[in-house]
């Protein structure tokens, strides 16, 4: 048993003359103490949430109802020890603001112990201070003692609750959808779950994709939810096994209603948790202009820097000299050092192809990039192997001047497919070492755009399962995206890899917060899809009967979007890593290890579910 609390930090520190000499109860752990002498001694009183402290003054002193053994009690107390303090309220005179970290200290008021309870031991074998590392699987201590990752799970809750009241206004209903799922190829890893039926198992869905479609068919106009979502996939820092995402669905709506849904979820977002106001209309860019103009499908267009075709410009030798490919095309990107004029942009360049980063780019088998440094005091400004009229004509075009570096980079001359071209990478890879060099400012703001009209089809990729068909081609975004136009519809049978998806992407600061698409709402279109385009076997087929049955029952038109929960509190308080805002990541390999998961199967399980293991 232990008192209650009668007041919080906050609302004790509210100092009021009818305050003065009040007894309260404190909760909270204790901080960093001093010692004066054996009589006097001062110790922090971090609240329960660790974010603020208190200084709690113990003297031998005596004074009416004290117990002279807290003060021997609370001087032998370590540091993190769980407390409940009784004490008398006093004011203080105004102490200067002191360097305490992440934690709010008052100081104009403070607490005159009277009794300390110990609520648990903090044990002398754990060694937790300031400058302590601690690991993944002291991820307990991690957040107790770092008030950055507590404010970014207080964040995330009031980001959770801000959309939950915004979208319940706009007439959106919160489902929950099955966990518990079956397999079925929609285009990334699943987890499977073993049951004690021999034979057949349960998968953990990839998203509530089908679920959330068969809501639509089901005269659910309006549907959400912060939805767990599972994939079985090589890992990155904005990647995890498990995930949250906001997945959202409207029927008898397109594209346009759903981008500008959300984007006025984001807006509002921003303006509530960040006080930062964004576009009224976010800009909209089509992939085959995001991957010419940035080499990118999520682009950062804060950077600037953008990429232009040139081949038509050089001379056939020096297209032979940056690759040896056949008729390539050759793109060029200018860098132009604008915070650091005077910078050396030739040993800058130099060292940066020489080091790890820079390796894989020199390695391209497509060829590595030419690098030219402009020169006043050079013929043709350092551009003579690009011979007269292309180094004139380049000048002109891309607007290049005296100390700027112009970097060229062959690819293959074929449609666009995939995430981003070698120029693409190397651009924002050079960009961020001179970010780190301080040669540029690091950009600032935030800048959100629409990518749309990804190809419908892409080509199989040896890195991700797709969805099982026999043809060479997966779906881009999942097989139940519609086409844009009837245009694109006519072409399916014809030119499958020219249709176009109504497939659109939220991206902001080159982080690609979601996806959706109008989807599909005709059985025998999404059949025709399946069968004749994938070519899935009748098996596969027959995996998504249900989902078929339920468009062949008079499904009406339908769009949505899943927006990655952790990348969105992640990018809004400037974090890399999805992890620093997730209170129980996996790492890197997948694993939790404070809790030591994944674990070993026993032989009894392993009977159970009739497995065994594979010699």
């Amino acid at each position: 048993q232990f008192p209650e609390e009668t007041h919080d930090l906050t609302s004790a520190t509210a100092f009021s003359e009818s305050k003065r000499g009040d007894i309260l109860v404190l909760h909270g752990y204790l901080g960093s103490s001093a010692s004066l002498s054996k009589n006097l001694y001062f110790v922090q009183l971090l609240g329960k949430d660790r974010s603020r402290s208190i200084q709690v003054v113990s003297s031998k002193v005596s004074l009416v109802g004290k117990d002279a053994s807290a003060h021997e009690s609370i001087r032998k107390l370590p540091m993190h020890t769980p407390v409940a303090i009784r004490g008398l309220l006093r004011e203080r005179k105004q102490q200067p603001d002191q360097a305490s970290g992440d934690v709010e200290r008052f100081t104009h008021v403070e607490i005159d112990l009277l009794d300390v309870q110990p609520l648990n031991e903090f044990p002398s074998d754990i060694i937790a201070t300031p400058d302590t590392v601690l690991g993944p699987e002291q991820r307990h201590l991690q957040l107790r003692s770092n008030t950055e990752l507590r404010r970014a799970l207080v964040i995330r809750s009031e980001v959770g609750t801000f959309l939950r009241d915004r979208l319940r206004d706009l007439g959106f209903a919160e489902i929950e959808t099955p966990l518990l799922f079956k397999s079925t190829p929609e285009g990334a890893r699943e987890f499977i779950v073993p049951t004690r039926r021999k034979g057949f198992a349960y998968a953990l869905p990839q998203s509530p994709q089908q679920f959330k479609q068969i809501l639509m068919g089901s005269g659910i106009s309006r549907y959400y939810q912060l939805a767990r979502c599972f994939r079985d996939e090589d890992l990155r820092a904005d990647r995890q096994p498990e995930f949250t995402q906001l997945d959202l669905e409207m029927s008898f709506t397109g594209s346009d209603g759903v981008m500008n849904v959300v984007e006025n979820l984001i807006r509002s977002i921003w303006s509530r948790c960040l006080e930062d106001k964004l576009p009224d209309a976010f800009p909209r860019m089509t992939y085959a202009e995001a991957m010419s103009q940035y080499g990118s499908d999520k682009p950062d267009t804060r950077i600037g820097m953008q990429i232009s075709r040139i081949q038509h410009l050089l001379p056939a030798d020096l297209i032979s000299k940056l690759t040896s490919l056949q008729a390539p095309i050759v793109e060029a990107v200018v860098f132009r050092p604008e915070a650091n004029p005077d910078m050396n942009v030739r040993s800058f360049v130099t060292d940066f192809l020489a080091s790890p980063e820079g390796t894989p780019f020199v390695d391209n088998p497509e060829g590595a990039p030419g690098i030219f440094v402009l020169d006043a005091t050079k013929p043709l400004q350092g551009l003579q192997a690009l011979g007269f009229e292309a180094a004139e004509r380049i000048e002109d075009e891309l607007h290049i001047q005296d100390g700027d570096l112009l970097v060229l980079q062959a690819r293959q001359n074929r449609p666009f497919s995939g995430g981003f071209t070698p120029l693409g990478n190397l651009r924002l890879a050079m960009h961020a070492a001179a970010v780190r060099e301080g040669h540029v400012d690091p950009p600032t703001g935030f800048a959100p755009l629409w990518v749309t009209d990804f190809p419908l089809f892409s080509p199989i990729s040896l890195t991700e399962p797709g969805q099982g068909g026999n043809a060479d081609l997966a779906a881009t975004h999942h097989p139940f995206t519609s086409p844009k136009t009837s245009e694109d519809i006519d072409m399916l049978m014809v030119e499958p890899t020219k249709v176009i998806g109504d497939h659109y992407d939220l991206v902001i600061n080159g982080v690609e917060l979601g996806g959706g698409s109008r989807r599909i709402h005709n059985a025998e279109m999404q059949t025709l899809v399946m069968r004749d385009i994938l070519m899935m076997s009748p098996e596969r087929l027959a995996e998504f009967s249900h989902l078929l049955e339920v468009l062949r029952a008079g499904c009406p038109p339908h769009a949505g979007i899943a927006l990655g929960f952790d990348r969105l509190i992640a990018l809004m308080i400037g974090k890399t890593s999805v992890r620093d805002v997730i209170a129980f990541p996996k790492t890197g390999k997948g694993e939790d290890a404070l809790v030591n998961s994944p674990a070993p199967l026993s032989q009894e399980a392993l009977q159970t579910y009739h497995l065994q293991y594979r010699q």
